[in-house]
């Protein structure tokens, strides 16, 4: 039997009390990391950890840099390094952006990419002392095209994208590898949970059904999270700077 992917290595998720972080954090304990569950629900985030063999809880908000230097700090304690660090955690409100309050926009923003910045910023000295390793930063494909609605949401994730590119070059010579998954709509809350704003604002029948006829269906978590798997595994080992695109073909196709 092969050696797993990720054996022995130490991996932190944060938004991993559900949806893509969720996903992340079970494949990475399938292919033998250690894994550390971060979440602003501390519920959420210690269900998850108490059913991965090896993993903790930690509740973190990304958003405070105090906590996210506190949570590097408390697995490299625990487990001695830090191998990989996946800023996945996120948000999203709909609304046009002329009706997009700043509180609101300042919400998403500083989820969705404050939060990568502050993960790449304290868990990069910690993955360097360990040799080398992988941040993976969640994307999406809204930073590549415009959709209605999701205004912040969409330029948060294009300067996840730009500053995946710029962390990539500044630790290329650490052996620290950084890449960006770009996903389209995924059956998780984080979409599920918009679709009736969506139907209504844009006056569409059946969001789902645009859906289909735009990327074919809705992606699943679990394929988001093999792909991460490969980026944090030595099987990526000359990939770095790259935004990788899980989109069913959406961004290929003018139709």
């Amino acid at each position: 039997m092969s050696e797993k992917q990720l054996h022995n290595k130490v991996a932190i998720v944060t938004g991993a009390g559900r949806g893509l972080g969720e996903a992340v954090a079970r494949a990475f304990a399938a292919e033998g990391a250690k894994v550390v569950v971060a979440d602003i629900d501390a519920g959420a985030a210690q269900k998850v950890a108490d059913s991965l063999e090896g993993a903790t809880a930690v509740k973190c908000d990304v958003r405070r840099s105090e906590d996210v230097e506190a949570l590097v700090a408390a697995t490299v304690k625990q487990h001695g390094r830090l191998d990989i660090m996946v800023p996945n955690a996120g948000v999203a409100r709909v609304a046009p952006l002329v009706t997009t309050s700043y509180d609101d926009w300042r919400e998403v923003t500083s989820v969705n990419l404050d939060g990568v910045f502050l993960c790449i910023r304290h868990a990069a000295p910690a993955i360097i002392a360990a040799g080398g390793g992988s941040i993976i930063n969640m994307a999406s494909v809204t930073a590549k095209a415009a959709c209605p609605l999701i205004g912040s949401y969409a330029a948060a994730k294009a300067g996840v994208v730009s500053l995946t590119q710029t962390a990539a070059i500044e630790l290329r010579a650490h052996k620290v590898r950084v890449n960006a998954i770009l996903p389209a709509f995924i059956d998780t809350e984080l979409v599920t949970s918009h679709i009736a704003e969506f139907e209504k604002q844009l006056n569409l029948p059946d969001f789902s059904a645009v859906i289909a006829q735009r990327q074919g269906r809705y992606g699943k978590p679990d394929e988001v999270a093999r792909l991460a798997v490969f980026l944090a595994s030595d099987r990526s080992s000359f990939s770095t700077g790259s935004g990788f695109v899980l989109d069913g073909g959406v961004s290929s196709s003018l139709l």
